[in-house]
Protein backbone atom coordinates (compact mmCIF):
# COMPACT_ATOMS: atom_id res chain seq x y z
CA UNK A 1 0.00 0.00 0.00
CA UNK A 2 1.04 3.36 -0.49
CA UNK A 3 3.33 4.79 2.14
CA UNK A 4 2.10 8.14 2.63
CA UNK A 5 -1.36 6.25 3.06
CA UNK A 6 -0.41 4.59 5.62
CA UNK A 7 1.37 8.19 7.63
CA UNK A 8 -1.80 9.60 7.39
CA UNK A 9 -3.40 6.82 9.36
CA UNK A 10 -0.91 6.85 12.01
CA UNK A 11 -0.86 10.23 12.46
CA UNK A 12 -4.60 10.67 12.52
CA UNK A 13 -4.98 7.39 15.10
CA UNK A 14 -2.00 8.94 17.11
CA UNK A 15 -3.92 12.49 17.15
CA UNK A 16 -7.51 10.31 18.67
CA UNK A 17 -5.90 7.60 20.67
CA UNK A 18 -5.09 7.47 24.26
CA UNK A 19 -2.09 6.00 24.16
CA UNK A 20 -1.58 2.75 26.35
CA UNK A 21 -5.27 2.96 27.81
CA UNK A 22 -7.67 0.45 27.28
CA UNK A 23 -9.44 0.71 23.87
CA UNK A 24 -11.03 3.63 23.26
CA UNK A 25 -14.11 4.17 21.04
CA UNK A 26 -13.50 6.91 19.31
CA UNK A 27 -17.18 6.35 17.22
CA UNK A 28 -19.79 4.58 17.13
CA UNK A 29 -18.77 1.48 16.14
CA UNK A 30 -14.92 2.98 15.86
CA UNK A 31 -12.32 1.12 18.96
CA UNK A 32 -8.84 2.75 18.50
CA UNK A 33 -6.02 0.94 20.51
CA UNK A 34 -2.55 2.43 21.08
CA UNK A 35 0.62 0.41 23.50
CA UNK A 36 4.17 1.64 24.37
CA UNK A 37 4.81 -1.87 24.75
CA UNK A 38 4.06 -5.18 24.02
CA UNK A 39 1.01 -6.19 26.41
CA UNK A 40 0.04 -9.68 28.72
CA UNK A 41 -2.96 -11.60 26.05
CA UNK A 42 -6.49 -10.67 27.12
CA UNK A 43 -9.19 -13.45 26.77
CA UNK A 44 -12.03 -12.20 24.71
CA UNK A 45 -15.01 -13.10 22.35
CA UNK A 46 -14.63 -10.96 19.74
CA UNK A 47 -18.08 -9.89 17.73
CA UNK A 48 -17.97 -9.38 14.04
CA UNK A 49 -15.04 -7.04 13.11
CA UNK A 50 -12.50 -5.60 10.90
CA UNK A 51 -9.04 -4.54 12.38
CA UNK A 52 -6.31 -3.08 11.07
CA UNK A 53 -2.47 -2.38 12.56
CA UNK A 54 -1.10 1.21 11.25
CA UNK A 55 2.18 0.30 13.12
CA UNK A 56 3.64 -2.61 15.57
CA UNK A 57 1.79 -6.21 15.24
CA UNK A 58 -0.49 -7.83 16.88
CA UNK A 59 -0.89 -11.77 17.49
CA UNK A 60 -4.79 -13.38 18.08
CA UNK A 61 -4.57 -17.38 19.15
CA UNK A 62 -8.19 -19.16 18.33
CA UNK A 63 -7.35 -22.42 20.30
CA UNK A 64 -4.32 -23.72 18.71
CA UNK A 65 -4.31 -21.67 15.89
CA UNK A 66 -2.35 -18.17 15.84
CA UNK A 67 -2.71 -14.84 13.84
CA UNK A 68 -0.30 -12.76 13.81
CA UNK A 69 -0.58 -9.03 11.36
CA UNK A 70 1.38 -6.09 11.36
CA UNK A 71 1.43 -2.71 10.00
CA UNK A 72 -0.55 -2.59 6.83
CA UNK A 73 -2.43 -5.92 7.61
CA UNK A 74 -5.58 -6.10 8.38
CA UNK A 75 -7.94 -9.41 10.21
CA UNK A 76 -11.62 -10.02 9.42
CA UNK A 77 -13.62 -11.85 12.29
CA UNK A 78 -16.90 -13.14 10.62
CA UNK A 79 -18.85 -14.85 13.84
CA UNK A 80 -18.36 -14.64 17.96
CA UNK A 81 -15.67 -16.54 18.71
CA UNK A 82 -13.51 -16.75 21.86
CA UNK A 83 -9.86 -15.35 20.82
CA UNK A 84 -7.06 -14.44 23.00
CA UNK A 85 -5.37 -11.24 21.57
CA UNK A 86 -2.16 -9.56 22.91
CA UNK A 87 0.03 -6.57 21.45
CA UNK A 88 2.96 -8.59 20.14
CA UNK A 89 5.14 -5.51 19.08
CA UNK A 90 5.44 -1.88 20.46
CA UNK A 91 7.89 0.41 21.89
CA UNK A 92 7.83 4.09 23.44
CA UNK A 93 9.13 5.39 20.17
CA UNK A 94 6.96 3.32 17.87
CA UNK A 95 3.47 2.84 19.77
CA UNK A 96 1.41 -0.03 18.78
CA UNK A 97 -1.81 1.75 16.35
CA UNK A 98 -4.31 -0.26 15.73
CA UNK A 99 -8.28 -0.05 14.95
CA UNK A 100 -11.27 -1.79 14.75
CA UNK A 101 -14.82 -1.41 12.64
CA UNK A 102 -17.96 -3.39 13.78
CA UNK A 103 -19.02 -5.19 10.83
CA UNK A 104 -23.01 -4.71 10.99
CA UNK A 105 -25.39 -7.62 9.49
CA UNK A 106 -27.97 -5.11 9.33
CA UNK A 107 -25.22 -2.91 6.92
CA UNK A 108 -23.82 -5.73 4.95
CA UNK A 109 -27.51 -6.94 4.04
CA UNK A 110 -28.80 -3.97 3.25
CA UNK A 111 -25.36 -3.16 0.69
CA UNK A 112 -26.01 -6.64 -0.91
CA UNK A 113 -29.69 -5.91 -1.93
CA UNK A 114 -28.55 -3.18 -4.22
CA UNK A 115 -25.64 -5.19 -5.91
CA UNK A 116 -26.20 -8.68 -5.35
CA UNK A 117 -24.72 -11.08 -2.66
CA UNK A 118 -22.42 -12.73 -5.36
CA UNK A 119 -21.19 -16.65 -4.83
CA UNK A 120 -20.90 -17.97 -1.62
CA UNK A 121 -19.79 -21.16 -1.23
CA UNK A 122 -21.84 -23.95 -0.02
CA UNK A 123 -19.58 -24.54 2.86
CA UNK A 124 -18.82 -21.43 5.20
CA UNK A 125 -14.98 -20.37 5.28
CA UNK A 126 -13.66 -19.95 8.15
CA UNK A 127 -14.44 -17.16 10.81
CA UNK A 128 -11.57 -15.64 11.16
CA UNK A 129 -8.32 -14.68 8.49
CA UNK A 130 -5.55 -11.88 7.71
CA UNK A 131 -5.18 -9.71 4.61
CA UNK A 132 -2.81 -7.06 3.57
CA UNK A 133 -4.56 -3.65 3.15
CA UNK A 134 -5.18 -2.35 -0.03
CA UNK A 135 -5.01 1.63 -1.03
CA UNK A 136 -8.84 1.80 -2.16
CA UNK A 137 -9.56 -0.09 1.91
CA UNK A 138 -7.29 2.58 3.55
CA UNK A 139 -8.60 5.83 2.12
CA UNK A 140 -12.15 5.51 3.59
CA UNK A 141 -10.96 4.15 7.32
CA UNK A 142 -8.76 7.44 6.97
CA UNK A 143 -11.88 9.58 5.97
CA UNK A 144 -14.23 7.94 8.94
CA UNK A 145 -11.16 8.81 11.39
CA UNK A 146 -11.45 12.69 10.09
CA UNK A 147 -14.88 12.48 11.13
CA UNK A 148 -13.58 12.56 14.72
CA UNK A 149 -13.31 15.88 14.78
CA UNK A 150 -16.14 16.88 12.53
CA UNK A 151 -19.16 15.00 14.74
CA UNK A 152 -21.70 17.49 12.56
CA UNK A 153 -20.50 15.73 9.93
CA UNK A 154 -21.24 12.21 11.12
CA UNK A 155 -24.64 11.61 10.51
CA UNK A 156 -24.39 12.79 7.00
CA UNK A 157 -21.16 11.18 6.19
CA UNK A 158 -21.08 7.98 8.08
CA UNK A 159 -23.20 5.61 7.05
CA UNK A 160 -21.96 6.34 3.33
CA UNK A 161 -18.00 5.62 4.39
CA UNK A 162 -18.85 2.82 6.23
CA UNK A 163 -20.61 1.50 2.69
CA UNK A 164 -17.43 2.21 0.71
CA UNK A 165 -15.68 0.27 3.63
CA UNK A 166 -17.69 -2.92 3.40
CA UNK A 167 -17.95 -2.61 -0.34
CA UNK A 168 -14.14 -2.96 -0.33
CA UNK A 169 -14.16 -5.25 2.29
CA UNK A 170 -16.96 -7.18 0.20
CA UNK A 171 -14.58 -7.29 -2.96
CA UNK A 172 -11.62 -8.34 -0.98
CA UNK A 173 -9.48 -11.26 -0.65
CA UNK A 174 -12.08 -12.25 2.54
CA UNK A 175 -15.00 -10.92 0.30
CA UNK A 176 -17.09 -14.63 0.89
CA UNK A 177 -16.51 -14.34 4.62
CA UNK A 178 -18.06 -10.48 4.73
CA UNK A 179 -20.83 -11.65 2.46
CA UNK A 180 -21.71 -14.29 4.96
CA UNK A 181 -22.32 -12.04 7.59
CA UNK A 182 -25.15 -10.24 5.85
CA UNK A 183 -26.89 -13.15 4.06
CA UNK A 184 -29.42 -14.50 6.60
CA UNK A 185 -30.17 -18.28 5.06
CA UNK A 186 -25.86 -18.51 4.45
CA UNK A 187 -23.67 -20.96 6.82
CA UNK A 188 -22.31 -18.35 8.84
CA UNK A 189 -25.82 -16.60 9.32
CA UNK A 190 -26.77 -20.90 10.29
CA UNK A 191 -23.69 -21.39 12.78
CA UNK A 192 -24.23 -17.87 14.29
CA UNK A 193 -27.35 -18.83 15.44
CA UNK A 194 -25.80 -21.83 17.54
CA UNK A 195 -22.94 -20.01 18.56
CA UNK A 196 -25.63 -17.01 20.26
CA UNK A 197 -27.25 -19.68 21.98
CA UNK A 198 -24.48 -21.43 23.11
CA UNK A 199 -23.17 -17.82 24.65
CA UNK A 200 -26.17 -17.03 26.07
CA UNK A 201 -26.66 -20.91 27.76
CA UNK A 202 -22.85 -21.24 28.23
CA UNK A 203 -23.40 -22.98 31.70
CA UNK A 204 -25.95 -25.10 30.52
CA UNK A 205 -25.57 -29.13 29.01
CA UNK A 206 -27.06 -29.30 25.63
CA UNK A 207 -27.49 -31.68 22.77
CA UNK A 208 -25.51 -31.62 19.48
CA UNK A 209 -28.71 -32.74 18.40
CA UNK A 210 -31.30 -29.54 19.81
CA UNK A 211 -28.46 -27.00 18.14
CA UNK A 212 -28.03 -28.77 15.05
CA UNK A 213 -32.02 -28.54 14.74
CA UNK A 214 -31.74 -24.44 15.91
CA UNK A 215 -29.37 -24.50 12.61
CA UNK A 216 -31.72 -26.26 9.94
CA UNK A 217 -28.96 -28.94 9.54
CA UNK A 218 -28.19 -32.45 10.23
CA UNK A 219 -25.88 -33.26 12.87
CA UNK A 220 -23.01 -34.21 10.84
CA UNK A 221 -23.40 -31.43 8.34
CA UNK A 222 -23.74 -29.05 12.15
CA UNK A 223 -20.30 -30.94 13.22
CA UNK A 224 -18.57 -30.03 10.16
CA UNK A 225 -19.88 -26.53 9.39
CA UNK A 226 -19.22 -25.59 13.19
CA UNK A 227 -15.39 -26.53 12.93
CA UNK A 228 -14.97 -24.93 9.59
CA UNK A 229 -15.92 -21.52 11.13
CA UNK A 230 -14.38 -21.80 14.82
CA UNK A 231 -11.69 -24.39 14.64
CA UNK A 232 -13.43 -26.32 17.19
CA UNK A 233 -16.29 -28.50 18.17
CA UNK A 234 -19.39 -27.09 19.75
CA UNK A 235 -18.11 -28.56 23.29
CA UNK A 236 -14.76 -27.41 22.79
CA UNK A 237 -16.61 -23.79 21.97
CA UNK A 238 -18.60 -24.13 25.03
CA UNK A 239 -15.50 -24.69 27.25
CA UNK A 240 -13.74 -21.46 26.02
CA UNK A 241 -16.29 -19.60 26.80
CA UNK A 242 -16.82 -21.15 30.10
CA UNK A 243 -13.06 -20.48 31.11
CA UNK A 244 -12.35 -17.11 29.72
CA UNK A 245 -15.71 -15.61 31.74
CA UNK A 246 -14.13 -17.65 34.86
CA UNK A 247 -11.18 -15.60 34.37
CA UNK A 248 -13.26 -12.17 33.97
CA UNK A 249 -14.38 -12.80 37.00
CA UNK A 250 -11.69 -14.00 39.00
CA UNK A 251 -9.85 -10.73 37.78
CA UNK A 252 -12.55 -8.76 38.91
CA UNK A 253 -12.85 -9.95 42.17
CA UNK A 254 -11.41 -12.81 44.85
CA UNK A 255 -14.08 -15.19 44.21
CA UNK A 256 -13.97 -18.42 45.63
CA UNK A 257 -12.47 -20.55 42.99
CA UNK A 258 -15.14 -23.35 43.36
CA UNK A 259 -18.15 -21.14 43.54
CA UNK A 260 -16.27 -19.65 40.02
CA UNK A 261 -16.24 -22.88 38.56
CA UNK A 262 -19.95 -24.05 39.55
CA UNK A 263 -21.21 -20.69 38.09
CA UNK A 264 -19.66 -21.19 34.78
CA UNK A 265 -20.76 -24.83 34.83
CA UNK A 266 -18.54 -27.07 35.99
CA UNK A 267 -19.87 -29.57 38.79
CA UNK A 268 -16.35 -30.66 40.00
CA UNK A 269 -13.83 -28.37 41.24
CA UNK A 270 -10.94 -30.17 40.46
CA UNK A 271 -11.93 -31.05 36.83
CA UNK A 272 -12.29 -26.92 36.54
CA UNK A 273 -8.96 -26.44 37.95
CA UNK A 274 -7.82 -28.62 36.05
CA UNK A 275 -8.73 -27.42 32.88
CA UNK A 276 -8.00 -23.79 33.55
CA UNK A 277 -4.34 -24.79 34.69
CA UNK A 278 -4.48 -26.34 30.90
CA UNK A 279 -6.03 -23.45 29.12
CA UNK A 280 -3.93 -20.32 30.74
CA UNK A 281 -1.12 -21.94 32.51
CA UNK A 282 -1.80 -21.57 35.88
CA UNK A 283 -4.30 -22.51 39.08
CA UNK A 284 -7.33 -20.27 38.78
CA UNK A 285 -6.67 -19.04 42.16
CA UNK A 286 -3.25 -17.83 41.50
CA UNK A 287 -3.93 -16.81 38.26
CA UNK A 288 -6.69 -14.51 39.42
CA UNK A 289 -4.07 -12.91 41.99
CA UNK A 290 -1.70 -11.93 39.22
CA UNK A 291 -4.35 -10.31 37.03
CA UNK A 292 -5.83 -8.29 39.81
CA UNK A 293 -2.35 -7.01 40.64
CA UNK A 294 -1.42 -6.43 37.14
CA UNK A 295 -4.76 -4.65 36.78
CA UNK A 296 -3.67 -2.41 39.49
CA UNK A 297 -6.86 -3.53 41.59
Amino acid sequence: MDPFLLTDLQRLMTCHGKLDAPAFQALPGLTLLSASAPTPPIAEVSEPVFALVARGAKRVCLGDRVFSYGAGQYLIVSVDLPLEAHVAEASIEAPYLGLGITLRAEAIASLLLEVGSGPVPKSGPPGIAVSDLSDDLVEPVIRLLRLVDRPADLPVLGAAIEREILWRLINGPQGAMVRQIGLADSRMAQIGRAIRWIRAHFAEAFRIEDLARLTGMSVTSFHRHFQGVTSMTPIQYQKQIRLQTARSRLMASAEDVAAVGFAVGYDSPSQFSREYRRQFGQAPGRDGKRLRRVGGN
